[in-house]
This record gives structure tokens, C-alpha cells and sequence, in this order.
């Protein structure tokens, strides 16, 4: 028996259609306007559903069912037809209808390279991230020795904040100005914040410099580096968006392996001067290949709409939505926790530091496989299907190896790269299973209103784990910690499933 598949979603087509097409039939734009977003969302949704029965023979009609005698099973779907046909017919009919396709290259050489483009932004974001671990120890053993974990680790909490939380403001002027600028001026920020930070010995003055200024930078970056990917690809999407964000892997593995070479021999302040110098190369094919494609939604006028700058919560009347949304912040809660203190808890475990370091570089070097193989799995089985099984995975991996490991350096091997092929699937499918559920058009507003409630999560995630291994002596803070990351990867597992069964049912073999 075959996987049935969902079709009913609007605005995005199933990843495995065979046309590279998108097409939805709207009205006029003077008519969108007078519609609440959430009404056209249920219209579309319920007649759609019915059309893809119909034609795919899900109620097959034989010469019987013209018989005198009625079939209750082909009454009712008449009664369903009928209902959606009169929520149709709520449509003001002098607006004349037209076909709106949005065509998608799925590739080619343009495409490609903003691929490249987006690979090289998120390797300047998320691989300056995904190596928080190695400036957390650095920090907790030299400049910052009189600071306990929980303030330390409220300077990559807040960076990270600010890379989401200022991203509501981003979208939109995406949408509606494109990449060019956003992306200049970002990757400008990242590469003096690495300059400025490597003559600062202040709390302060690390908070201002790393967090502020280069979290401002990687806001400016994140939103052109996953938005245009999706003005290129929609079947090919997840793939596409799962090879640009091996980046943060790649950077992941490389630069703890370049810190724990040249922290030791030229010092901190040349470390980030070097680091910057880098960040600076992979500023320019960024800004060379980072561009959009779609136009943006037009207003009644047929002009370019201007969309507002904050959050756009209108979308969480979508319960699909909501609950993705939800389940993104508790996914935050449990990523960071292991990518902020895995080298920490090495070291307190009796392991030097290059063998703590090269802990965080195995982490990253699974995330790489993590983020091209679950997007390439995701458009053939299910974005949604391959998130949640990911997200088990990660479940697993924190409770039942990172929390026995102690000081076995076998088995903390085995967590960094399990845990790092899970989780890498987190950030590379958390946008396309967003925007499997919105207008390509506003997707830059949707995501970020997504990740502006995310962005609490990064917010508190690290300075809570900092706090819990506080609370207590020795193994019980780390366990304390460790159980922490392991439950809310459970809660972000039960949203997403939700988000699913809201979606297509409860049927496993459908494909979402």
C-alpha cells in the first residue's frame, strides 16, 4: 500500500509532485485584502481537500452509486461538497478570478549559487555559534574566571536573541527591498564585532562587542540566507536548504579546531582578528550570490505591498502553525545546552582540553551528514515526518548516552556524533516545515514572526542550564543540566507531532 499524501496545504505544493509548479487560484487583490487571512486559509483548505478526492478517486463512483438506492459514504462527501462550495460562495462574484503560478527553478546555475551564497552567511552565523562552547571555556577559565556559569552564558543566550528577536523586523524589509543591502551590512557587523572583541578583557564590554553588535549582524544575515533559497526551490527545497546549512557544521568543525591551535600560540586578541580575517573572505561570496527572485504581494493599488515590520500574529490562528512555532523554542532549549557546555563538561570530567575541543568538532562533523541527509529524506518522505523522528532521536541521545557518560571518553564520543547527526536537522528543516505551511510571498514576516518566539527560548536556554548546574555540587548540577536539554527536546517533540496530526491525521505512511 502506498503513502498517502497530503495535498490539501495552501500556497506550497507536496515536496514529491512531479511538476517543479506551484499554482493557487485567488482573486483579484482588492478581494484578498477584504478577507481575514485565517477565514481564506479554512476556504481554500476545505475546498481543496475535496477537489484532490474527487479527482484522485478517494470516493470512487461506480454505476450503483446512480441507482435509486443512496450511499450514506457518497451523500455525506456530497454534503461536504455542497459545505465547501457555500463557504466558496461567500466570494464576492464581481471580482474576476485568475490563475496565479509561481514558477520555481529548482536549480540551475543561478540557483545554485545562492545556495553558495547562503552556505557562506550561515557559515559566518551558525559557525561562530555552533563553537560557543570553545569561547565558553576560554572565557570561564581567563577573562571572565570571577563569573559563574549562569552570567556566562547569558553573552551567547543574548547573542542569539538578537539574531531571532530583531529578525521580525528583517522579513519584511526582505521581502520587500530583497538581499543586497541586508547582507552588506550584516556581514560588516560580524567582522567588527570579532575585531572589537579581541580587545576586550570587560563583561560588558564582551556583552556589547560578541552579543550585541554580532548578534545584530547574524539577524541581518539569517533571514536573506534562508529566505532566498526559498525564491529557487519548493519540491527541492529541503535539500537545498539542508546543503546550505552544513555550514554551521563545517564552521563547527573547522573553527574549534582552529582556536584550539591558535589560543594557545598567539593568544585571544589575534585568535579573533584571524577569525574575523576569515569572516571577511566569506563576505564576499555572500553579498556576489544572494539574491530573490519572486516579486512581492501586491495591495489593491497592483503596486508593491509594504508589509509592517512587526510580528505578524494573525498566523498563529493557524494551529499548525502555532504549535511548529511553539515546538521551535523548546528545540532551542534543548540544542543549546549540549553545543554551549559539552567542552565544559569534558574538561570536568578529567579530559585535557584538545580532547574536549575535538568533543565539539565530532558534534559538528555529524550535524554536517544531520543537515544534507534529513533534507534530502524530507522532500521524498515528509518534512514534518523526517523532523519529528530527528527530534526523537535527539530525545535518546541526551537522556540515554549523554547522561550515563561521565567520564567514559568512549561513550562521549558515540553522544557528540549521534547527537550531532540528530540535531543537525533543527535549524536546516525547522524553515522549510514553516514554509510548507504559509505564502512563499510572506514568508520572510511569517518565519521571523516564528523565530521571534523562538528567540526567547535562546534567550533563557543557556543562563537556565547555567543556573541548574549551579544549583547543585559536582554530578548533580550536570545531571540536573543534561535532563533539562533532554525534556525539552520531549516537549518540542510532542508540538511537532501535533502540528502534524492537525495537519494530515494520524496516519504515519502520509506523507508531510
Amino acid at each position: 500500500m502506498e503513502a498517502k499524501r497530503d495535498n490539501s496545504i495552501p500556497w506550497n505544493p507536496s515536496p514529491s509532485d512531479s511538476s517543479c509548479t506551484a499554482a493557487t487560484k485567488s482573486s483579484a487583490p482588492s478581494l484578498l485584502e477584504q478577507l481575514d487571512s485565517a477565514d481564506l486559509e479554512k476556504t481554500t483548505h476545505t475546498a481543496r481537500a475535496h477537489t484532490v478526492d474527487r479527482e484522485a478517486g478517494d470516493s470512487p463512483h461506480t454505476a450503483s452509486d446512480d441507482s435509486d438506492s443512496p450511499d450514506p459514504e457518497n451523500a455525506d462527501h456530497d454534503d461536504d461538497q455542497a459545505r465547501a462550495q457555500a463557504e466558496l460562495a461567500r466570494l464576492p462574484s464581481a471580482a474576476p478570478t485568475t490563475a496565479t503560478t509561481i514558477d520555481f527553478p529548482e536549480g540551475g546555475v543561478t540557483g545554485w549559487l545562492v545556495v553558495l551564497g547562503s552556505f557562506s552567511a550561515m557559515l559566518s552565523l551558525f559557525g561562530l555559534i555552533n563553537s560557543a562552547a570553545v569561547f565558553e571555556s576560554y572565557f570561564s577559565t581567563h577573562q571572565l574566571a570571577d563569573k559563574t556559569a549562569s552570567e556566562i552564558g547569558w553573552i551567547f543566550s543574548l547573542y542569539l536573541f538578537i539574531v531571532f528577536f530583531v529578525g521580525i523586523q528583517v522579513g519584511p524589509i526582505f521581502d520587500h527591498f530583497g538581499a543586497r543591502l541586508l547582507v552588506a551590512v550584516g556581514s560588516l557587523l560580524i567582522v567588527l564585532s570579532l575585531v572589537l572583541l579581541s580587545f576586550c578583557d570587560e563583561y560588558y564590554q564582551i556583552i556589547l562587542t560578541y552579543s550585541v553588535m554580532g548578534g545584530l549582524g547574524g539577524a541581518l544575515l539569517n533571514s536573506p540566507a534562508y529566505g532566498a533559497i526559498a525564491h529557487f526551490f519548493n519540491v527541492r527545497r529541503g535539500l537545498a536548504t539542508g546543503v546550505a546549512s552544513t555550514a554551521g557544521g563545517v564552521g563547527g568543525v573547522v573553527f574549534p579546531v582552529l582556536l584550539r591551535s591558535l589560543l594557545p600560540n598567539l593568544g585571544f586578541a589575534w585568535s579573533c582578528r584571524i577569525l574575523a580575517l576569515i569572516m571577511l573572505g566569506l563576505a564576499v561570496p555572500s553579498n556576489l550570490f544572494i539574491r530573490t527572485r519572486l516579486t512581492p504581494a501586491k495591495g489593491r493599488d497592483g503596486r508593491p505591498k509594504v508589509q509592517s515590520v512587526w510580528p505578524d500574529f494573525t498566523v498563529f490562528r493557524d494551529a499548525r502553525f502555532a504549535f511548529a512555532s511553539i515546538g521551535i523554542f523548546f528545540m532551542e532549549w534543548g540544542l543549546f545546552v549540549p553545543v554551549t557546555f559539552i567542552v565544559s563538561f569534558a574538561a570536568a570530567h578529567g579530559q585535557d582540553a584538545t580532547e574536549s575541543y575535538l568533543l565539539l568538532s565530532y558534534l559538528n562533523a555529524g550535524s554536517v551528514l544531520g543537515r544534507v541527509l534529513p533534507g534530502f529524506l524530507a522532500d521524498r518522505f515528509g518534512r514534518f515526518n523526517i523532523i519529528i523522528v530527528t527530534i526523537a532521536l535527539c530525545v535518546v541521545t541526551v537522556l540515554a548516552l549523554w547522561l550515563p557518560a561521565g567520564t567514559s571518553k568512549a561513550l562521549l564520543i558515540v553522544y557528540s556524533v549521534l547527537f550531532g547527526i540528530a540535531s543537525g536537522s533543527n535549524l536546516g528543516l525547522m524553515p522549510v516545515c514553516l514554509g510548507q505551511l504559509c505564502d512563499h510571498r510572506r514568508y520572510g514576516r511569517l518565519f521571523s514572526t516564528a523565530m521571534m518566539v523562538a528567540s526567547f527560548g535562546t534567550l533563557s536556554s543557556v543562563p537556565i542550564g547555567g543556573a541548574l548546574l549551579d544549583s547543585a555540587p559536582g554530578e548533580d548540577g550536570w545531571r540536573n543540566l543534561i535532563i533539562f536539554s533532554g525534556i525539552a527536546y520531549f516537549v518540542a517533540l510532542v508540538c511537532y507531532g501535533t502540528a502534524r496530526v492537525l495537519a494530515v491525521g494520524w496516519n504515519p505512511r502520509t506523507i508531510f
